[in-house]
């Protein structure tokens, strides 16, 4: 009698086990290749009232996509009307690839033009060779006044180089809404943010394979990616100095290694002034 009381649990916990085992295969092979285009508000006081409904595409962490891939992402945000491009880092860096990817970017209109920073998987100076080939603009711990009132700046990559975000901001006017790009979010948790209002990045995949999409072993168990844990998974979190940070899950996809749960995607920011 008691061998059956055991046996049923048992079995009930093999089949849990399978069923999500086969969910997760499923959003692999289906929905985690698809990419989303994500609309994201954010309100600030400290965006200008001119800048009230100004569009952002941030693209970031392509990876392994291929011309072909991007070029339907140019297509879609073409339909858009943007008002600015920013690329986050982390593009094919295999020979000719920054250029062959930039090439296809550049395609994208927008109103006051592209711009974009480096990731840990960039070589920069091919990178930014490439950006500028194509009339991109890289910030490296630059920055740019993209509009009156409004300042876009951009840090070096945290593990190849030397991120400052104070040069990065230091042109800025005491009025300015200023927006930081960081590929690696925990740029944020180690140097003074004040200076910026928004912060964008990208880096940890949301986690590229989690559990249902809310928790990610590689980003918890593990210090290589992120010293921080879930904090920067993905979405919205924190600066050390409480600034808002929305970590991109990023567009692209690694060569042989599924996301799972961790739909790539391209943010759409639109700035609202409160």
């Amino acid at each position: 009698m008691l061998r059956k009381k055991l046996k049923k649990p048992f079995a009930l916990s093999i089949i849990l086990a399978i069923t999500i085992l086969l969910i997760h295969v499923v959003s692999a092979l289906t929905l985690d290749k698809s990419i989303e285009y994500k609309s994201v508000p954010f309100h600030s006081a400290k965006v200008p009232t001119e800048l009230h409904g100004y569009t952002i595409a941030f693209i970031t962490d392509t990876h392994a996509m291929t011309a072909q891939e991007l070029e339907v992402v140019v297509q879609e945000l073409n339909r858009l009307q943007l008002d600015l491009l920013i690329l986050g880092g982390d593009f094919p860096s295999s020979p000719g690839a920054p250029q062959r990817s930039m090439a296809v970017l550049s395609k994208v209109v927008t109103a006051d033009g592209i711009y974009g920073v480096e990731g840990n998987h960039d070589h920069y100076v091919d990178l930014f060779a490439a950006m500028e080939q194509y009339g991109m603009i890289p910030l490296s711990n630059s920055g740019d006044r993209v509009r009156e009132g409004f300042y876009l700046a951009g840090v070096e990559d945290l593990w190849n180089r030397h991120p400052d975000i104070g040069k990065a901001t230091e042109g800025a006017q005491l009025d300015d809404f200023i927006l930081l790009i960081a590929h690696n979010p925990d740029v944020t948790m180690m140097q003074d943010t004040t200076s910026a209002d928004l912060v964008l990045s990208g880096h940890t995949h949301g986690g590229h394979i989690t559990f249902l999409g809310i928790w990610a072993p590689n980003l918890t168990l593990r210090n290589t990616i992120t010293g921080y844990g879930q904090r920067f998974m993905l979405g919205w979190g924190e600066s050390g100095d409480g600034v808002p940070v929305y970590v991109s899950k990023g567009t692209g996809h690694l060569a042989g290694i599924p996301r799972i749960f961790a739909r790539p995607e391209v943010v759409l920011i639109t700035l609202y002034s409160d």
